[in-house]
């Protein structure tokens, strides 16, 4: 109970503070944005996302793939920019990397490459930071879990030190299988994400600034 009343309050606070300048919100993710597991799309962080930023006219295209790594992310991000001119987009990948052990040093090239990309563009970008269990060892951990930060330094990029926040090392926020959160978390994902856009200047008030030049 109190969880939730201090983040309803937290983003009461941002709602009526923040001058809103995104119109259309662009999600690439994997299984954790993609509402795997779940009864239905619709419960998903992405939709109730979706159906908050609504009445502060943000489309929230979402663009996540079960299964998808970075390089995958990197590979279709293009085209979605082409056709979503989204003036904000946010990342959600590496979990699939981790997990498979590929190098964090490619996990880092790929989403650096797709950073620029979207910073090219004219958008903004909130990279959420991904935390992964300890198989591979400490060095692999800690180099996994580092490159959010300073990619999100180098770059200029909004973060969400840890979209799991208040999920991860929850049995009662995790499907069966340990790795995707369910249906209870996922409004505590989507708060998450709502306290990471005050990072990037991203208000949901109803004064709004002139579109960007597509």
């Amino acid at each position: 109970m109190w969880f939730s009343v201090r983040v309803s309050i937290g983003l009461l606070l941002i709602t009526s503070s923040v001058v809103a300048s995104a119109e259309t919100l662009l999600v690439v993710g994997d299984s954790l944005s993609a509402a795997y597991g779940l009864p239905s799309p619709s419960l998903g962080w992405v939709h109730l996302l979706a159906e908050d930023l609504k009445p502060h006219s943000v489309k929230v295209v979402n663009a996540s793939i079960s299964g998808d790594t970075t390089a995958g992310g990197l590979q279709r991000l293009e085209p979605l920019l082409a056709k979503h001119h989204p003036d904000l987009v946010v990342i959600e990948l590496g979990a699939n990397d981790g997990l498979r052990g590929l190098p964090p040093s490619e996990t880092e090239t790929h989403l650096r490459q797709m950073i620029e990309a979207i910073k090219a563009k004219g958008s903004q970008v909130l990279l959420l930071g991904i935390r992964i269990p300890p198989n591979y060892g400490k060095r692999f951990t800690d180099l996994f879990q580092s490159l959010y930060p300073k990619l999100a330094h180098e770059t200029g990029s909004g973060r969400v030190a840890f979209f799991l926040e208040g999920v991860g090392g929850h049995d009662d926020m995790m499907q069966a299988d340990g790795l995707h959160p369910n249906e209870k978390a996922q409004p505590i994902l989507k708060s998450n994400v709502l306290l990471g856009l005050k990072a990037i200047g991203m208000g949901l008030d109803s004064t709004r600034q002139a579109p960007r030049q597509r």
